[in-house]
């Protein structure tokens, strides 16, 4: 199946619309790619009738499947390694002196995907810090897609998902075989709070988050759609917060409230003080 030029340009439109992302032209290959999967298990014989049932119906179930689709579900287990050692060196360790009186710990993950950034974490928590088990430690992970939401809930992941990233003393210690997939404990599941969320769209409600991850999602958007989602990631951020980005992304000249905070071989921001 090809898409033709009109039927890209309402692709492009919708997602635009949905999810903010920008579509780029050129990306005629990526559109056809993710969107063949859907039109054959919606039965539709070409992309065009597709485009011409989404045309149709604006308000159809159809267009979050489209929408779905064409965001990116890219994750591994520790990926980049590097934050997650920033996290266990310098972060974790700030944030236990200075939450003692509390005990009281939130972490947030932005576009969580399939899960596992926040599994990772949990396992960095839970493997490092034993002296969190008696603190209240939350970590929400949010994401556009509901099958990346059902799949972080579920917890499950095949050999090859296991196998790009995670350590081999990690799989076995925190993750039981089932057939040819491997499922995270209860006592790590019980860490992470799935939640539906549009980075570019309302926000449901959500408590002051000591750490943000929203790596590798921002490259997706325009200069003023990553203004308006880091404006409001900061207003749910305390003073002395943690912010990573991912490799290729930045605050600056995007939100110059943020001040880059180099921690070994990662980087991260934190809000300027005033």
């Amino acid at each position: 199946m090809s898409i033709g030029a009109g039927d890209f340009d309402y692709i492009r439109r919708l997602v635009h619309a949905g999810a903010a992302i920008v579509l780029e032209p050129g990306k005629e290959y990526l559109a056809e790619s993710r969107l063949v999967p859907v039109a054959r298990a919606e039965g539709f014989a070409t992309i065009a009738e597709l485009v011409a049932t989404l045309q149709a119906d604006p308000r159809s179930v159809l267009h979050r499947k489209v929408i779905e689709a064409m965001t990116t579900n890219e994750t591994t287990f520790f990926r980049d390694v590097h934050p997650f050692e920033a996290l266990r060196q310098h972060v974790i360790p700030e944030l236990l002196a200075a939450r003692e009186h509390t005990k009281q710990l939130t972490i947030w993950c932005g576009a969580s995907s399939s899960g596992q950034e926040p599994y990772t974490i949990a396992m960095v928590l839970r493997h490092h810090f034993p002296a969190l088990a008696s603190w209240s430690v939350r970590i929400i992970a949010t994401d556009i897609a509901h099958s990346m939401l059902a799949r972080t809930r579920e917890g499950l992941y095949s050999q090859l998902e296991v196998n790009r990233g995670l350590p081999a003393p990690m799989l076995v210690k925190w993750f039981t075989k089932e057939g040819t997939h491997w499922r995270v404990k209860p006592e790590l599941r019980a860490m992470v709070e799935p939640l539906e969320l549009n980075l570019a769209g309302t926000w449901p409600s959500l408590p002051t988050c000591d750490v943000v991850f929203m790596r590798n999602v921002l490259i997706y958007f325009d200069v003023p759609t990553k203004q308006r989602i880091l404006e409001r990631a900061r207003r749910h951020m305390p003073a002395d917060g943690w912010l990573f980005l991912g490799g290729a992304e930045t605050t600056l000249n995007v939100d110059d409230r943020f001040e880059r905070v180099a921690l070994g071989r990662a980087t991260t921001y934190r809000i300027k003080r005033a």
